[in-house]
């Protein structure tokens, strides 16, 4: 392939993801604002200025949209819980931590409109499930860790799955709930009280 050749294919990629990135920026904001049922493929070409053909180009159909910037927003949670378990020597206040930040960014509105309110009609539990698989997996390093490498695998595997689990359901209680910030605080607590207890066993 000539030198030509390489920067013609290298600046239609830099085009292709440019557009890929502003159909996903504008779908998260119409996502957020007005809902996954109330938005338009329409609106969201609008948003950008592009057509209907391009955005199929890069997305089968608005589901197919969706997903990504589900596993856009699922990417960013769980960056943001591995950044802050690093910021503690303790591995058991380094869960503890990582579990705030999951529920404190979970209760922003437009996180909570694409990730707890619209993913499961959107998307179904078993493609929710798998895209969260990230946060199953730190959960199981973090307890690992704080356990040490002789502690029975099945049960960090048990223990991971539960908290998973426990932390996932806490999110979507708060999101349907009016009093959220009494309920976070309620639903940290009793996470220390649980992360203790496994300290102790």
């Amino acid at each position: 392939m000539t030198m030509a050749n390489q920067r013609t294919r290298r600046t239609q990629e830099e085009r292709s993801r440019t557009t890929t990135n502003d159909l996903l920026a504008a779908a998260r904001r119409l996502f957020a604002q007005d809902g996954y049922t109330a938005t338009s493929l329409d609106a969201i070409c609008e948003e950008v200025g592009a057509s209907k053909g391009a955005l199929y180009h890069h997305f089968k159909n608005k589901r197919e949209l969706f997903r990504a910037v589900y596993e856009a927003e699922q990417h960013r949670l769980s960056s943001a819980i591995a950044q802050t378990y690093t910021f503690y020597d303790d591995p058991w206040e380094g869960l503890y931590q990582g579990m705030r930040e999951f529920l404190v960014a979970s209760m922003e509105p437009s996180v909570q409109r694409i990730t707890l309110i619209d993913a499961p009609g959107a998307l179904g539990w078993s493609d929710m499930r798998e895209i969260r698989s990230d946060c199953r997996r730190m959960m199981a390093y973090g307890l690992a860790q704080a356990l040490g490498k002789d502690h029975p695998r099945s049960e960090i595997t048990a223990m991971a799955s539960m908290i998973h689990g426990a932390s996932c359901e806490s999110a979507m209680s708060m999101a349907h709930r009016d009093n959220s910030d009494e309920l976070l605080e309620a639903t940290l607590l009793q996470f220390r009280n649980i992360f203790k207890t496994f300290a102790q066993s």
